[in-house]
C-alpha cells in the first residue's frame, strides 16, 4: 500500500526558530493508526530567504533546551 498523504493528520505541530534553523516536534497518526511524534529541522537559505528540509541529526544545548518543553507538551497528544 502507497503512502497517501491525506491518510496522515497532524495532531500538534510547535517551531521554534533559530538564528538559521528551525526546529518542529509534530504529532502525526497515519490512517487513525498509533500517534508517532516527529522532529524535523529546516534550515534558512542564504540565497533566497526560505526554509528547506533537513534531517535533524545533532542538536546543541540551546537547541535541545528549547525543543524539550515542545516535546514535554506533544507528549499530552500521544
Amino acid at each position: 500500500m502507497a503512502y497517501d498523504a491525506s491518510m496522515d493528520k497532524e495532531l500538534f505541530s510547535e517551531t521554534v526558530n533559530f538564528d538559521t534553523t528551525r526546529i518542529k516536534v509534530s504529532v502525526f497518526s497515519y490512517n487513525e493508526g498509533v500517534k508517532k511524534l516527529q522532529l524535523s529541522r529546516e534550515n534558512l537559505s542564504r540565497s533566497d530567504g526560505s526554509y528547506s528540509f533537513s534531517k535533524l541529526g545533532r542538536m546543541t544545548k540551546e537547541e535541545t533546551e528549547k525543543v524539550i518543553p515542545l516535546m514535554q507538551k506533544a507528549l499530552k497528544s500521544l
